[in-house]
């Protein structure tokens, strides 16, 4: 989605670092306030009630500018997540630089730093990456299908995702596939992670989850484009049944087993999972 000029501006902010309370742990850094790929799922949408915006979610952006951070060496040890309820690579991102001076102003720290992204823009700091001694860059990849991804959200293709994590992981940065949201019946985990196995170093799941504000949008796109799997979805979302999670547990893990993958983990120690 485009962003009017009357709902992109700047904004000053005392701080950038928040101490984080996701389960990957240490600070969450979100350099904009808002974000133009409007993921018809983004459960993000919550921190609209935190600004002043009467626009719809996706269709404003607040770009943050804060005091440069004094010492980097706070940070030392400490993991960084970017991007935890925005895109740092948005596409305003090229103008704007607000995720790169972020890295330059912790550059020399031991920061480990985690990036989550649906955008190849994070191919422009491979140099800053490369001074880090810790760094994870997650790509959102949940459909092999570039029309579904289409109609889900306004970010890059997947195969321009997929392009991006293969020169990242071969630049000897750790990479993560973070499969999610699975939508059922749509999202075919197997044939994703037949595609990355080659160039990512950990395995995420992640279920759909309709319990936002978001579920009429979302089961009216089913009803509309996949009438089949109107009756999963109604055991999933309505009567709460949870077998075919249980059933793609399985399959997924057995393939992970037979395949020496790594899968699904409540934390992210650093290391390569492959040699």
């Amino acid at each position: 989605m485009e962003i009017l000029p009357e709902s992109l501006k700047s904004v000053e902010v005392k701080g950038i670092m928040t101490k984080s309370s996701l389960p990957v742990g240490g600070y969450s850094v979100n350099p904009y306030t808002g974000c133009p790929h409007v993921c018809k799922y983004c459960y993000a949408s919550f921190m609209k009630r935190f600004t002043k915006h009467s626009e719809p979610w996706g269709s404003f952006l607040d770009v943050k500018y804060w005091k440069p951070i004094p010492d980097p060496h706070k940070y030392d040890g400490q993991r960084i997540v970017i991007g935890s309820v925005t895109d740092g690579y948005n596409p305003y991102e090229e103008t704007y630089r607000r995720t790169r001076q972020l890295l330059e102003e912790l550059r020399g720290s031991s920061a480990e730093i985690l990036i989550c992204t649906k955008s190849d823009l994070v191919l422009r700091d491979l140099d800053l990456l490369k001074e880090f001694p810790k760094v994870t860059v997650s790509f959102s990849v949940n459909t092999l299908d570039e029309q579904f991804q289409s109609d889900m959200d306004d970010a890059v293709s997947i195969e321009r995702r997929l392009a991006a994590m293969k020169r990242i992981y071969e630049a000897g940065i750790r990479t993560l596939c973070f499969i999610s949201p699975i939508f059922p019946g749509i999202t075919d985990v197997i044939p994703i992670i037949e595609r990355v196995k080659d160039f990512t170093d950990l395995i995420w799941l992640e279920n759909l989850n309709l319990r936002g504000q978001f579920k009429g949008a979302i089961i009216s796109y089913i009803d509309s484009n996949y009438p089949s799997l109107k009756p999963i979805y109604e055991e999933i979302y309505n009567k709460h049944k949870r077998d075919y999670w249980q059933r793609l547990d399985e399959i997924v893990r057995k393939y992970a087993e037979e395949h020496d993958l790594p899968y699904i983990v409540n934390d992210l120690p650093y290391g390569r999972a492959k040699q």
